[in-house]
């Protein structure tokens, strides 16, 4: 399907181009970083939550594309959600980058954007670029909760 495909790689462009949530926040935001050395991929999540509701997020770092393009993705996409809807939606992106999971995604919980890049599967040494933003937004949810 050439136009999905040449969709889903406007929407990945966009994403690093123009991306979302970028910056930092001051404490009492928790700050969680992550790195990718095998190809210098480099993620801080920094994240206020109230009330189980992911009240805002920001990110920073350098990498690839595909890191920084998912790591925007993913800031839109957990945004003002509940903090189980962020789990949700980290557990459902790994499983559609075919990582080992516990259990099956919540599938009723909507992917939108993010779809693009399950392409990102064909290349197995760039799914750890893609995943890396959302292991240390799971890492900041784990140091927010306690």
């Amino acid at each position: 399907m050439p136009g999905l495909e040449d969709l889903y790689r406007e929407i990945i462009l966009d994403h690093y181009k123009n991306p979302r949530n970028r910056g930092t926040l001051e404490p009492p935001a928790v700050r969680s970083e992550g790195h990718n050395p095998l190809c210098g991929d480099e993620i801080e999540v920094f994240l206020i939550v109230n009330n189980d509701i992911v009240e805002d997020i920001k990110i920073a770092g350098q990498g690839c594309s595909i890191s920084q393009s998912s790591a925007s993705m993913m800031s839109a996409a957990v945004k003002g959600k509940p903090v189980e809807q962020a789990r949700a939606l980290i557990s459902r992106f790994k499983h559609m980058m075919s990582i080992d999971e516990e259990g099956e995604p919540d599938t009723s919980t909507p992917l939108g954007d993010l779809e693009a890049l399950q392409g990102v599967v064909k290349f197995p040494v760039r799914i750890k670029c893609a995943v890396l933003s959302w292991n240390t937004l799971s890492e900041a949810l784990d140091i927010a909760a306690e």
